[in-house]
């Protein structure tokens, strides 16, 4: 791998924000190739500790960035100078508003979508690995805004799990602590960003696969409202409950993602530069889990509530306790309509037994489980998602903990003994309720936003250690209403993220 000069300013290329990176790459300061080459070198030299990608497309991306700087070449030489923005960036000889939103920038996609030509493993043995025909919609999507994708990311088979281990690849680790996990099911993803091996990633959440692992590893997570990305949505999720979100290690550069994955939205990106208005926040610790699973969250998660209550203060917003009221029948009306698809996938017989514990369970209850029940759990979602709304909007935003532990050990969830990660199910010593119980009491306040198809973002405003960087991440996570995006940004902007 070639070796990539610092850029002008003497900041190595991982170094900088996606958003700063996106400037010299438009400004022609760092070429795609070069961005690139030195991404993969990283990854190369970084991911057999963190187990973060699990296939890495290096001729391709190559290939691709240096496509990509043709396509700069010939606009550069243009006969217009373009628009220049009141910033001073502009391109000298072209116009740099003819690139695409993205040009040339690196990343990587979970290892559940596929990318024309790579194996999609959806994390899982029990499946043939076969390079997929064509790109899923949210990389045509991106491909299109100008990514140069480097692989795909470590998952949890099928995306059910809040921890990103398997049984076909090492599992992904957690950046600041490799004895930790990297959360679920966007893991590989948010550990990749979180030690720049990428500058950002999109994610997919369908009941905190984006807040979870943004949580774990220290960054900030948007799950965006539903239908908002239509491309991250899923036709085989009668719950309606998967969107696809920004991982990013501040706000903007989740802000930048955000307006390639919502282009018919767009504006983000110049919105966080904007204070947001004075806000009623509610805080709370009830969780719709509490009754079938009662939990006490650790001292660090209250610590990183504190403290991102303390930071919501000083920037002028009101936050006061909010009593929430669930519905005590949700854990077993999500279930249902969360595992309704791992029921209907395409496994043949004699391959189920490749399956992990906690899929193969939750498999066959899915296929012995009625139209009507799952009718019925779905019919009382709706009206959850009406209840919850209905309480939620007495404030312009509810506050509550990311997560109720701090990051969990690799194998925790599931009393793996640890080997190389590639462990035999047989190795998997708990039970599939006792890894889900465990799930549930890590992530209480994750799945019910998925239910009520609300914006959420999840802050890194605590470390366990004392100061950013140092010891375990605890973040806070925002919920707004229908349409709040952009606020949710501005006021992780606004706390300093």
């Amino acid at each position: 791998m070639p070796v990539v000069p610092p850029t002008a300013a003497g900041t190595e290329i991982h170094e900088l924000t996606a958003v700063a990176l996106r400037h010299a790459l438009r400004s022609g300061e760092v070429s795609s190739r070069e961005a690139s080459a030195h991404f993969l070198a990283r990854i190369n030299e970084q991911n057999p500790l963190l187990g973060a990608f699990v296939t890495v497309t290096a001729d391709q991306a190559l290939e691709d960035a240096a496509a990509a700087d043709a396509r700069f070449a010939v606009i550069r030489k243009g006969p217009g100078t373009g628009s220049r923005k009141a910033s001073g960036r502009g391109m000298p000889g072209g116009n740099q508003d003819s690139l695409p939103l993205l040009h040339g920038m690196p990343t990587a996609f979970k290892d559940l979508t596929d990318v024309a030509g790579v194996v999609t493993t959806h994390g899982s043995a029990a499946l043939d690995h076969k390079p997929a025909l064509i790109d899923g919609a949210l990389v045509t999507q991106l491909k299109a805004a100008g990514i140069v994708s480097l692989g795909k990311t470590q998952v949890p088979e099928f995306g059910l799990t809040a921890y990103s281990e398997n049984l076909i690849a090492p599992p992904s680790r957690n950046p600041h602590a490799p004895s930790r996990g990297s959360g679920g099911s966007s893991g590989g993803s948010a550990a990749a960003v979180a030690a720049a091996l990428l500058p950002f990633a999109p994610g997919s959440d369908g009941g905190g696969s984006v807040r979870i692992p943004a949580a774990a590893c220290g960054l900030v997570g948007l799950k965006p409202g539903r239908g908002l990305v239509p491309s991250g949505e899923s036709s085989g999720d009668p719950g309606r409950l998967v969107v696809a979100g920004p991982l990013a290690r501040n706000a903007a550069d989740a802000a930048l993602m955000l307006d390639a994955l919502a282009p018919a939205g767009g504006g983000y990106l110049d919105a966080v530069g904007h204070e947001p208005r004075r806000l009623r926040i509610g805080l709370t610790l009830d969780s719709p889990w509490s009754a079938i699973f009662p939990f006490t969250p650790e001292p660090e998660a209250l610590d990183g509530l504190e403290a991102g209550r303390r930071m919501l203060e000083h920037a002028g917003h009101l936050v006061t306790e909010a009593p929430i009221r669930y519905d005590n029948r949700y854990p077993d009306a999500f279930t249902t309509a969360w595992t309704t698809a791992v029921g209907t996938a395409r496994i043949s017989p004699h391959r189920e037994a490749l399956l992990t514990p906690l899929t193969r369970t939750f498999r066959r209850r899915a296929q012995q489980r009625s139209a009507a029940k799952l009718n019925e759990s779905l019919a009382f979602l709706r009206q959850f998602e009406r209840d919850t709304i209905t309480q939620y909007g007495q404030w312009d935003l509810m506050l509550m903990p990311s997560l109720a532990q701090t990051p969990r050990p690799v194998g925790w969830f599931t009393g793996a003994t640890h080997g190389d990660g590639r462990w035999p199910a047989a190795e998997w010593a708990h039970d599939a309720d006792g890894d889900y119980r465990r799930q549930c009491e890590f992530a209480p306040w994750s799945s019910m936003v998925n239910v009520c198809g609300l914006p959420a973002i999840t802050i890194p405003v605590y470390w366990t250690g004392g100061q950013p960087g140092h010891g375990l991440p605890m973040g806070i996570q925002l919920v707004g209403p229908a349409g709040s995006e952009a606020l949710l940004l501005q006021v992780a902007a606004q706390l300093g993220f």
